[in-house]
C-alpha cells in the first residue's frame, strides 16, 4: 500500500514539475516573441529616425511625393488620440451602465439575453463595423452634424469642437464605431469584476437603510473601481489600435484640428492603406516607425491597466 501511495505521489510530482514547464515555456515564449518584435520594427525603422530624428514625432505634415519627401507622423498620432477618446467618452457610461444593470437589476432570460448580445457584438468581424459605417452610418450622419454645428455656431469653445461638416467621414464617426467596438471589451471585464462584490456588503447597505442606487455608488462602485478603471485601459488599448474599421469612416486627410466633424487619419489606418504603394526604403521605414509608436503606446496602455488591476486587488486583499 505504502508503494502505491508513493509511486502516486511521485507521478503527481512529475505531473506538477512539467505543468511547471510547460507554463514557463509559454510566459518565456510569449516574452521572447514581444522581444524580437520589438527588435525588428525598432531595427527597420531606424533609417527614417536617422533623417527625421525626433521631427518625425513633431512635424505634421506628411509628404512622401515632395521634393525632398517629409514624414511626419504627429497628425496622425493626434488622430489616433482623438478617436480613440471619443470612444471613451460614449463607451464607458453606456458599459458601466449596462454592466450594473446586468448585475444589480436584471434578472432570469433578460439577464442571460443581455450577456448573450453583449458576447455576441464582440465577436463581430470589425470589417463588418467598417462596412456598415461607411454604407450607413456616415451618410446619415451628415445631417445630424450639420444640425449640433447650427446649435453651438457662435460659442467660444463648443463652436470650434462642433464645427461645419464636409461628409460623414470625420473623427466623430471613427469615434462612433470605436465607441460600439469597446461597449462589449468594457461591458464584460466590469460585468466580472462588480460580481466579485460580497454578497455580505450588498446585503448589510440595504439593511441599514440604503436604496438600491445607494447600494451600488456605496459598496458596488468603491469595491470594483479599480477594476472598471482596468476594463476601461484595456478598451482604450483596443480602440488606438483598431485598423480597418476606423480607416474606413475617418476620412484620410492628414490633419490637426479641434473640429470632431472634419476627416482625419490615424497611425493604423494610415500604415494599412499606404503600405502597399510604399515603394521608397524611406516610407517604407517610416510607416514601420508609426507601428513602432502605436506599439509602444498600447503597451503603455496594458501595463497602465495591469498595474490598476493589481492594485485594487491587493487593496481588496487588504495587503497596501
Amino acid at each position: 500500500m505504502s508503494l502505491n501511495v508513493a509511486d502516486l505521489r511521485g507521478r503527481r510530482q512529475a505531473g506538477d514539475r512539467l505543468f511547471r514547464g510547460a507554463t514557463l515555456l509559454g510566459g518565456t515564449a510569449i516574452l521572447l516573441i514581444l522581444a524580437l518584435i520589438a527588435w525588428t520594427i525598432s531595427k527597420k525603422s531606424s533609417l527614417i529616425f536617422q533623417t527625421e530624428g525626433l521631427e518625425f514625432f513633431t512635424q505634421k505634415r506628411w509628404a512622401p511625393s515632395a521634393d525632398p519627401p517629409v514624414y511626419g507622423a504627429l497628425s496622425f498620432i493626434y488622430g489616433t488620440a482623438v478617436t480613440a477618446l471619443i470612444a471613451l467618452i460614449l463607451a464607458v457610461p453606456v458599459s458601466v451602465g449596462l454592466a450594473l444593470f446586468t448585475t444589480q437589476v436584471a434578472r432570469g432570460w433578460f439577464r442571460r439575453a443581455l450577456v448573450t448580445l453583449t458576447d455576441v457584438v464582440a465577436v463581430v468581424p470589425s470589417v463588418v463595423f467598417g462596412l456598415w459605417g461607411i454604407i450607413f452610418l456616415a451618410p446619415n450622419l451628415i445631417g445630424v452634424y450639420k444640425s449640433i454645428h447650427g446649435w453651438f455656431d457662435g460659442w467660444p469653445i463648443l463652436g470650434s469642437i462642433f464645427g461645419p461638416a464636409a461628409s460623414g467621414r470625420t473623427f466623430m464617426t471613427a469615434g462612433l464605431i470605436l465607441a460600439v467596438m469597446i461597449t462589449p471589451i468594457i461591458t464584460s471585464i466590469s460585468r466580472e469584476v462588480i460580481e466579485t462584490c460580497p454578497q455580505a456588503d450588498r446585503d448589510g447597505a440595504l439593511a441599514l437603510g440604503a436604496t438600491r442606487w445607494e447600494m451600488i455608488t456605496g459598496a458596488v462602485i468603491p469595491h470594483s473601481a479599480g477594476g472598471i478603471v482596468g476594463g476601461v485601459m484595456l478598451g482604450l488599448g483596443r480602440a488606438m489600435g483598431e485598423t480597418i474599421a476606423a480607416a474606413l469612416v475617418i476620412g484620410s486627410s492628414a490633419s490637426i484640428t479641434a473640429n470632431v466633424f472634419s476627416p482625419g487619419d490615424s497611425l493604423p489606418a494610415v500604415i494599412a492603406f499606404q503600405w502597399g504603394e510604399a515603394t521608397s526604403d524611406e516610407k517604407r521605414s517610416a510607416l514601420i516607425a508609426m507601428g513602432l509608436t502605436l506599439f509602444v503606446l498600447t503597451l503603455i496602455v496594458n501595463f497602465a491597466a495591469t498595474a490598476i488591476v493589481n492594485r485594487a486587488l491587493r487593496r481588496m486583499q487588504g495587503t497596501t
